[in-house]
């Protein structure tokens, strides 16, 4: 019995398993069409995927068989594939020898690819792609590349994508399931500025910031004020937290203050430029008259608060500015140096095309998600979900 080529196209769409059941049961094919009232030819056809079964036999052959229709076929999901803009760098060629593990985001207008290890050597190990990228030749940072989904298209597209040092961004993705929907939050560790410039390009839908100011003594706003246009934007506490000297227990170099950081058997671990860390240590040290040049590791950076605190850990470094909360996961004592406002920051227009943002900002001030990041240790929630006013006019 042939068919049609359309009918074909409809077969390529499922997976049989008739033929290997049938055997595995210990049917012949004479049996199993006696059984399932359809003749031995109709059998074959299927097994040789010239013959797509309608609903009826499709019953007939499970039962006979004691077994479900899905175990006997099942839809055979259909490649996808998509463009986008390439942010990161792709692995170098000696390296790669299996297709590169993309995460994909719709940020406005624009399709935006980053390789999963972007998202560091822990995260890149838990957060699934959405795709994969197999043609890399001569692939650079903005150039259009193309990849093949392994999700869905809505869910990709339901995705947050945000930029900032705070890991307990991950926590609101779980909350955000748990009580609203699939919505995923990917975080990727940036420095404030680094944040704020990626949300001005375009590649993430939010920018998280903490840049205190000792002059007007506010965090994030001055900055923003003057880096942001208009009033095309958004500005909510996520939450106030510690920031410090982190040091080994019981703190061996006796270090208070930055001007202890010069002391030549004192070496820190610094943070990139641009980072909130990074701002508050160079303040620090000029308010206590300390050339950069004269703290031994100063030029030595890393990217995150688990980064500053994991060198201190392993005797690395003796010191480094961190939030309290990453001093208490690494079992390390903490020397505060003051509180600082961690804001998110989102285009307006974002809120209004994205299909699920809205959802995170009232995940934050929910009591579960705040009593979790409070248990966290050195936040303070009484602000959290709070907007914040950028233009005073």
């Amino acid at each position: 019995m042939r068919i049609k080529d359309d009918r074909l196209k409809n077969i390529a769409q499922f997976s049989n398993h008739l033929k290997s059941i049938r055997t595995t049961k210990g049917f012949s094919q004479v049996e199993l069409a006696r059984r399932a009232g359809i003749t031995r030819q109709a059998v074959s056809a299927i097994e040789s995927n010239l013959y797509l079964p309608t609903t009826a036999v499709a019953l007939h052959l499970a039962s006979v068989l004691a077994c479900r229709v899905e175990d006997l076929f099942n839809l055979v999901p259909s490649e996808e594939f998509i463009e986008g803009t390439l942010v990161g760098n792709l692995p170098r060629a000696e390296t790669r020898a299996q297709p590169i593990r993309v995460k994909v985001s719709t940020i406005g207008k624009r399709t935006v690819v980053r390789p999963v290890t972007d998202l560091g050597e822990q995260f890149s190990f838990v957060v699934p792609a959405d795709g994969y990228v197999t043609e890399t030749d001569s692939k650079r940072s903005g150039d259009t590349i193309r990849v093949k989904l392994s999700r869905d298209r809505e869910a990709i597209q339901q995705e947050i994508s945000v930029a900032g040092c705070d890991p307990a961004i991950f926590l609101v993705g779980e909350h955000l399931r748990r009580h609203k929907d699939q919505t995923t939050i990917i975080g990727w560790s940036l420095g404030s500025m680094a944040s704020l410039q990626a949300l001005q390009r375009g590649d993430v839908h939010i920018a998280g910031m903490h840049l205190f100011d000792p002059v007007t003594g506010e965090s994030n706003l001055p900055v923003l004020r003057r880096s942001l246009k208009g009033s095309g934007y958004e500005v909510v506490t996520f939450a106030t937290w510690e920031e410090g000297f982190l040091v080994r227990p019981g703190n061996p170099k006796s270090i208070r203050t930055a001007a202890d950081l010069a002391e030549p058997m004192v070496t820190l671990i610094n943070r990139e430029e641009g980072s909130g860390a990074r701002l508050l240590l160079d303040q620090r040290l000029r308010a206590s008259d300390v050339a950069p040049t004269k703290v031994q590791g100063y030029d030595h950076t890393v990217s995150t608060h688990f980064e500053v605190a994991r060198a201190v850990a392993g005797r690395q470094a003796d010191v480094g500015i961190g939030i309290r909360s990453a001093a208490q996961l690494f079992d390390l004592d903490f020397v505060p140096l003051q509180a600082a406002r961690y804001d998110l920051v989102v285009p307006k227009s974002y809120l209004k095309s994205h299909p699920t943002l809205t959802h995170l900002f009232e995940t934050l001030v929910s009591r579960p998600f705040r009593n979790e990041i409070e248990a966290l240790g050195g936040y303070d929630t009484s602000e959290t979900g709070k907007a914040q006013a950028l233009r005073t006019s």
